[in-house]
Order: structure tokens, then sequence, then C-alpha cells
């Protein structure tokens, strides 16, 4: 097991703010000095365009941005060429549903999500169902929104084609079979896309085990950089899938009688100029995490959790949403007091939560509200700082709230 108090000094905004307790890591994580200056590098030593330059440092940027794949390949147990880079997790989702929306669904099919999904593994679908005509269906949840794949079975019927969830709910931490609902799916013949953002930096993925059709993540939700997005997708159907952004870098060849020729997957699907730095930065992210050791992470942070859920299960004024689940962020509300003015408290006490629907606005047909507060623990993170938290916690009442704001 690593180190934490070593780890921490590898994140600069830990070193800068001592006094912080940041837990809004599911919102977006610390960036470590290896993939500052991995970005810096690019910047100071090679800043170029890629793929369109023959000298010295345009062509070390193209190795550049190319070992980032091999990385991310590395990383997910994938093959190289079925790494796209996009802007975002949002980006990835949109093509995925726009892409197969195209070729794969009619009127009359029905694509299965659930209610705890995020915006973004939503609203794509919503959208597209009402211009293509399939319909939206949901698998059943538990409380704490957990699928059951038993239940899952009895949703499946000939008219569904597409199933896409969320690996790790944002909210309440659930953990999907994602690799049983990929059996059952592709017995039938049905695509199943994960949204992996909430998955990425916390535990192993095995694209290939999982037998995922997508997978899609972030980089800042897992040590890299902002405005990078990942794409993974069967190389086939990579293929097979049209692109959302037409433009320079993505084509072979176009012509005056309007006709063009794509590139293969996984260039087709990045139009124009790439976050280059971003990408990079991305590459070193990968191998810190890796050189932690992803197994590492996962026991480290079930050990945080189950020692947070142990010190606040039984405060009385606390309603905790999801005690059961084994990872994923801590979400509660405090009887009486509205979760903003929660955590508005808990920033004057220097402890850094996320609170409001936490972009899952159908959710609350399964915890019953639609605001809570939530503390997302990473593996720089400590029991002393969770004591901290629930000590200022002990300290809050509906007076002490309104107080900050006066």
């Amino acid at each position: 097991m690593f180190d934490v108090n070593e780890v921490r000094k590898d994140f600069p905004m830990i070193m800068n703010h001592p006094d912080m307790i940041y837990f809004d890591n599911g919102a977006t994580t610390y960036k470590p000095h290896c993939v500052l200056d991995a970005m810096m590098e690019y910047y100071t030593c090679y800043n170029s365009n890629i793929e369109r330059g023959d000298y010295d440092t345009a062509i070390r940027a193209d190795k550049a941005y190319a070992h980032t794949r091999e990385s991310v390949a590395k990383l997910v147990n994938c093959e190289t060429k079925e790494v796209v880079f996009l802007a975002n997790v949002t980006a990835a989702l949109n093509q995925v549903a726009y892409g197969l929306a195209k070729d794969h669904l009619k009127e009359g099919d029905t694509v299965l999500l659930s209610e705890a999904e995020h915006a973004s593994n939503l609203l794509p679908w919503f959208s597209l169902s009402k211009q293509k005509g399939f319909r939206i269906h949901y698998i059943p949840l538990d409380q704490q929104a957990n699928a059951d794949p038993e239940a899952l079975e009895r949703c499946l019927d000939d008219s569904v084609k597409v199933i896409s969830l969320a690996y790790v709910s944002n909210v309440l931490g659930s953990v999907q079979p994602i690799k049983e609902i990929c059996r059952i799916a592709h017995e039938r013949n049905i695509l199943v896309c994960v949204d992996g953002a909430q998955a990425i930096g916390h535990r192993k993925i095995d694209f290939k085990d999982l037998d995922a059709d997508f997978f899609c993540f972030s980089s800042h939700k897992m040590c890299g950089p902002d405005g990078v997005g990942v794409l993974i997708g069967k190389y086939p159907l990579l293929q097979e899938m049209d692109p959302l952004l037409l433009g320079g870098g993505m084509n072979a060849r176009f012509y005056a009688d309007g006709s063009y020729i794509l590139k293969d997957a996984p260039e087709k699907f990045e139009a124009g100029t790439p976050n280059i730095e971003g990408v990079i930065g991305l590459s070193a992210a990968c191998e810190y995490l890796m050189s932690l050791g992803m197994d590492q992470i996962h026991a480290y942070e079930k050990e945080l959790r189950s020692h947070f859920i142990d010190q606040i299960k039984d405060l009385d004024q606390i309603i905790l949403y999801n005690p059961d689940n084994l990872s994923g962020p801590v979400t509660f509300n405090v009887k009486d007091i509205f979760a903003q003015d929660v955590a508005g408290y808990l920033a004057s006490k220097g402890i850094a939560v996320r609170s409001g629907n936490h972009c899952a606005k159908i959710l609350h047909e399964i915890i019953g509200t639609d605001q809570s507060v939530r503390a997302s623990l990473y593996f720089y993170n400590t029991k002393e700082e969770i004591d901290r938290f629930v000590e200022a916690l002990k300290g809050l009442s509906l007076e002490s709230a309104i107080d900050v704001f006066i």
C-alpha cells in the first residue's frame, strides 16, 4: 500500500492549501506535479501542432500525443486503435448516442437507461428519442441505485437495442454489475455503453473483460487535465459509426463535388486541433495512477469510506442515503437545513463539498429528495480529514448555518 502522506506531497493544491479539506473529488480531482510538468514541457520544449509538420518539434509532439493512446490502452486494457480523444465524457457519450441513433436505432426501438444517470447520459438520448421515435425505458434500481441483473432481464424484449449506464453513480456510488449486464445484453445482440467517469480513477478497469461496447470517461476525474475526454469503443463499431464533427485532421480526402473520405478510427473522430497539452498530461496521469496501483487505490478508498460511514451514521441530525454502498461518495442531508446551507457552513470551516442535485435531476425518484450534500473522497484524502469533517458536522445547527451568511 502506498504512503498517503508521501502521495499528498505530489499535489501542489494540497501543499498550497494545507488547512483545506477537499471532499469534492467527484467534481474534479487535483493534479500531481508529473501531469503539470508534462504539460509545461510541451509548451516550453516542443509546442507544435500534431500531424501537420515534418520538423523536429512537430514530430516530437506527434509521438507524445500518440503515446497517450498507449498509456490509456494499458490502463484500461484495450487496443490503441480503440482510444478516441474528445473534449470530455459528455462529448464521448454524445458521440455514442448520435452515432448509434443514425444506423442502429429506429422508431419503436428501446434504449434502457436508469434514473440515477448524469445529465450527460440522459439528455442526448432524450433529444434523439424525439427525433427518431425510439422509446426510453428505465432499469429498476433499489433505494441505493443498484441494478439487479435479474430485474434487468425482465426489462428486455426484442425492441431493446442499447443499454447505457454509469458504472459508478456520481451521487450514490452505486457500482453496477457491468460485466453481467454486458453478458445478458450481448446474448440478445444489445449494445452496451458505459459512463465510466466516476469509475476510471478509482478502480481497475479491464475493457476486454467487461466486454462493454463503449466506455467513456474524462481526464479531469483521474488526476489529468480538464478538457480531455476518452471514448473507448470496440473497433468494428467505431469504424461503422459516423463522427459528430467534421473538419481538418479527420478526413483522408475531399473533392469539389462534395464527396469526402474519412480516416479510419480513432482519427476520424478527432476533428480540428485537439487539446494537445491536455492529452499529453493525461498520459502522465495514467502512468501516475498505474505507479500507485489501481487495486491499492481502490482498497484504500474503501477503507476511507468505511471509516467515514462509521463516523457519520450515528449522528442524529444526518440523513444518509447510501450507507451500504462500498465505494463512491458519501451523500447525505442534515435534517431541517437546506443542502447548500450545509455546504456553505462547511466551506466556512475550510471543507469543500458539493451540494445540489449533482446533475442527476431525476434521482429524487429513488431517494426522495432532489438536493443533497456529497462528500467524495480520493486516495490523497486521510482519516484525519474525515474526523475533522465529522467534528464540524457535530457543530452544525440551523443557527450556525444561517450565521455563515449574515
